[in-house]
């Protein structure tokens, strides 16, 4: 099954299940997270797939994708979490997640433009996100993996130059509507716990590749981590990181300009495809 949010005529959102590459059944909730946190929520889309009739399903464009959580309670991200890559870079494997928290604020659509004002070095972050399908309490491995209501593709913009004022990274990770999630959510009995491989691309040109079995903390371990200080509920999102390839990293290092697009692709689940905006004139000090 594949959810998403979409937006409506009425500037309002509406959760749907996905018939087609864009075709859409609509569900009776405002938007995946709000469909998640009420009661039975798969029986629910489940029995509206069975019962609609034909002429209930809609076409729709990729850009009436909305994110996909636009309420997420949590946002919570883990950096410095691929092996390969850390390993390569020289160092050594963590002891403990490294995490970071968004706002709901920081999430944008699949298609949408990423209007950056005030950084001059941004750079991309393409990544696996984990979407919390049931209340997850100092919960183990195999409780948090029962927990996960499917998988989401998300990049991690970043600016750098305000990531790197303070030891603290969420001043360069937390601007409003920078971090593209979407375009569906794949129910995770849709997979069979191999990993994905996620890719991003800048213009085409491919930048990251990197697959989630080299993960140190794979999503089961990450959401029970969590769990031990924070309670998860139904519509939170976390993102696991991002492989190697990022501009920060290159020699010399390379950032997006004014109208580069960004790619971020995930087999089985889908592409974001935005185009960038980049002011780097509204510098505040």
């Amino acid at each position: 099954m594949k959810l998403a949010t979409l937006r409506t005529g009425a500037a309002t959102t509406t959760a749907a299940v996905q018939m087609g590459a864009e075709t859409y059944l609509p569900l009776p909730a405002s938007d995946v997270g709000s469909l998640l946190a009420g009661p039975a929520w798969r029986e629910r889309a489940e029995e509206t797939m069975r019962s609609a009739p034909a002429s209930a399903v809609v076409q729709v464009s990729r850009t009436q994708l909305a994110p996909l959580l636009p309420q997420a309670g949590k946002v919570i991200c883990c950096g410095l979490n691929y092996g390969d890559h850390i390993q390569e870079m020289g160092r050594e494997l963590p002891e403990y997640p490294t995490l970071f928290a968004k706002f709901a604020d920081t999430l944008a659509g699949p298609a949408d433009e990423l209007t950056v004002r005030g950084s001059g070095r941004v750079d991309w972050e393409a990544e696996l996100a984990v979407v919390v399908g049931a209340t997850l309490t100092r919960a183990d491995e195999a409780e948090a993996a029962a927990a996960i209501a499917g998988y989401t593709v998300a990049n991690d913009v970043s600016m750098r130059d305000w990531q790197n004022r303070t030891l603290q990274w969420f001043q360069g990770k937390a601007f409003d509507a920078s971090t593209p999630v979407g375009p569906v959510l794949a129910t995770a009995d849709e997979f069979d716990g191999s990993g994905f491989e996620v890719r991003g691309y800048v213009n085409g040109e491919l930048v990251q590749r990197g697959h989630t079995r080299t993960l140190v903390f794979g999503p089961a371990k990450l959401l029970s981590y969590i769990s031990q200080f924070t309670t998860l509920r139904p519509g939170d999102l976390v993102l696991t990181g991002t492989p190697g390839g990022v501009g920060m990293g290159m020699k010399p290092p390379r950032f997006l300009q004014d109208g580069d697009v960004l790619t971020t692709e995930i087999d089985g689940i889908g592409r974001l495809e935005n185009r960038m905006l980049i002011n780097q004139l509204a510098l505040t000090n």
